[in-house]
């Protein structure tokens, strides 16, 4: 089972996904089980799990992730811790 959290960043999309593009960088994909990144109309939501809530809340208000975000030019998103995954499917590789 993992641990469903959500990092909603507000901004201009294009200068975001440039952000998310340079943070996303320093997180190998084979590290990842579940990533998602959603476009809004007034930002970008980063959907991603971790092992379990204990891991997410250190993660997500620890040092070295601020400091990952100041590194992208990515502003300190809201956080949404969500819930534990009970199920889910992902079909094939990053697309």
């Amino acid at each position: 089972m993992s641990f469903l959290g959500l990092y909603h960043f507000t901004g201009d999309s294009t200068e975001l996904l440039a952000g998310y593009e340079r943070l996303r960088a320093t997180y190998p994909d084979p590290t990842l089980d579940l990533h998602v990144c959603v476009v809004r109309p007034d930002g970008i939501t980063v959907i991603d799990t971790c092992p379990d809530r204990e891991t997410f809340t250190s993660f997500a208000a620890g040092p070295d992730f601020a400091v990952a975000l100041t590194g992208a030019g990515l502003p300190t998103p809201q956080v949404e811790p969500l819930g534990d995954v009970y199920y889910s499917v992902v079909a094939g590789a990053a697309r």
